[in-house]
């Protein structure tokens, strides 16, 4: 009897314990009425979470006037959209502006390897459906 009592405790408080917050996410700086931003949108984020990057650094989204409390930014964004590398509330590199799919794919390859441990061979072992090429809208 006691022992389902402790089980059941067990598994009570591991549902109401707060989950750890993910490391490394990709906060994405955005606007209203930026062209780029729906560019970025239409071409990229249908497929980022089902990439090894976004596996790793999950996208958040904020507008250009927020200023959330939890993330310490080297300077304030201004430009849209801007993607802030962010690691326990630090930015680590930013990108500015959007270039296109493969200007943005290889800016982001870049900045993962160079600042974190992000390691694209264990990330495809895990991520199913890794192609960028999904991407690119058809016409």
């Amino acid at each position: 009897m006691w022992t389902k009592i402790v089980i059941l405790a067990s598994a009570a408080l591991m549902l109401t314990a707060p989950l750890p917050a993910q490391a490394v996410e990709l906060v994405m700086i955005e606007r209203d009425g930026c062209a780029y931003c729906d560019r970025w949108n239409a071409e990229i984020a249908p497929i980022y979470p089902k990439t090894p990057e976004g596996a790793f650094a999950p996208l958040r989204r904020l507008d250009v006037k927020e200023r959330p409390d939890d993330i310490e930014f080297a300077s304030r964004p201004v430009l849209t959209p801007t993607f802030v590398l962010v690691d326990e509330g630090r930015e680590l590199m930013r990108i500015e502006g959007y270039g296109g799919d493969d200007l943005f794919w290889s800016m982001l390859s870049v900045i993962l390897r160079d600042y974190t441990e992000f390691d694209v061979d264990a990330q495809i072992e895990t991520t199913p459906d890794t192609d960028h090429t999904d991407a690119t809208p058809t016409q």
